[in-house]
């Protein structure tokens, strides 16, 4: 396991040595075209899930343009098991360029919004020893690390990480051939061996301080 961890790793450090890197984005014009996240992710990307939304205020501006652009042409949500990430890519198609996707990512990654309730139960002690494959990348605060493509996990919905574990594990997200940094993802779900597992782990993500 540790090995395959290892593997991993060099694959993605070498993946993010070739990414392109993006300019900067205006985040004051990117308010402007927040009002379409609004609805759903609230004033200050709280989330809600009542819309099946997550938190994305405050979260790295870099993975937000990723998810934007995946969502955009299809690489993301396109699966017909995912009904909520489905509802993402007319959201994502408002931004007409990717000039507008840094722009609107820079006002997320700006955006600072309240700590989220607890709501899946879960043995976060034991949670913490399934967390150890997790913190060769997310880190030990689940705080992420742009150098190996992995977002920050700690600050967000409970039921929305456990929601995306299940469906790295299920294959619903991370299959698409274009979707290398998704693949990276999958084998990590899959050591998750039961629903149990996913649960601890998940709550001792909530209880990591962003």
């Amino acid at each position: 396991m540790y090995k395959l961890i290892a593997i991993l790793i060099a694959f993605a450090l070498s993946l993010g040595v070739t990414m392109t890197v993006n300019a900067a984005g205006d985040a004051a014009k990117g308010k402007a075209l927040f009002q379409y996240c609004e609805a759903c992710h609230g004033a200050q990307g709280e989330g809600n899930k009542a819309y099946n939304a997550p938190v994305i205020g405050g979260q790295e501006a870099w993975y937000v343009e990723r998810q934007l652009k995946n969502f955009k042409s299809g690489i993301r949500g396109a699966d017909h098991r995912d009904v909520n990430g489905a509802q993402m890519f007319p959201m994502a198609r408002t931004m007409v360029d990717d000039d507008a996707i840094a722009n609107v990512a820079a006002y997320v990654s700006s955006l600072k919004p309240p700590a989220p309730t607890a709501t899946v139960k879960g043995d976060p002690a034991a949670g913490k020893t399934s967390f150890a494959v997790c913190v060769a990348c997310h880190g030990a605060n689940a705080e992420g690390n742009k150098a190996l493509n992995a977002p920050r996990l700690s600050g967000q919905h409970d039921w929305y990480v456990m929601r995306q574990i299940k469906n790295f594990k299920e294959g619903i997200r991370g299959l698409n051939p274009k979707d290398t940094f998704g693949a990276q993802m999958r084998p990590m779900a899959l050591t998750l061996a039961t629903d149990d597992m996913i649960s601890n782990v998940t709550a001792y993500i909530q209880s990591l301080k962003r």
